[in-house]
């Protein structure tokens, strides 16, 4: 596996570890969001949630669209299909080892 699709599966699965980004997520599978919209779905501060966007943007599984002086948040599909087809493969292509005792 290349480093850089090494690293963005990385990067997606630690992105996706956290309660209040899977929230954001979902709260995106819906819509496009505003930064204050996300605030009150979450009941949490801009500054909290900024943190936890820039995790997103960073691991790219958000896209940023500005508009005037708001930023809207959109789903990056195709880094979520990135993810879905790792754990697919992981799944089809595994062979189950045989068990051998310790240190043969």
């Amino acid at each position: 596996m290349p480093i850089a699709i090494h690293n963005s599966i990385v990067a997606g699965f630690h992105a996706l570890s956290d309660p209040i980004r899977v929230s954001v997520i979902e709260l995106l599978r819906q819509r496009e969001l505003c930064v204050c919209d996300l605030c009150d779905a979450l009941e949490i501060s801009q500054s909290k949630l900024s943190f936890h966007l820039k995790n997103l943007k960073e691991a790219n599984l958000v896209n940023a669209r500005h508009e005037g002086r708001w930023i809207y948040y959109s789903l990056n599909l195709p880094q979520f299909r990135v993810l879905e087809q790792y754990l697919a493969d992981f799944r089809l292509n595994h062979i189950m080892p045989t068990r051998r005792s310790c240190c043969d």
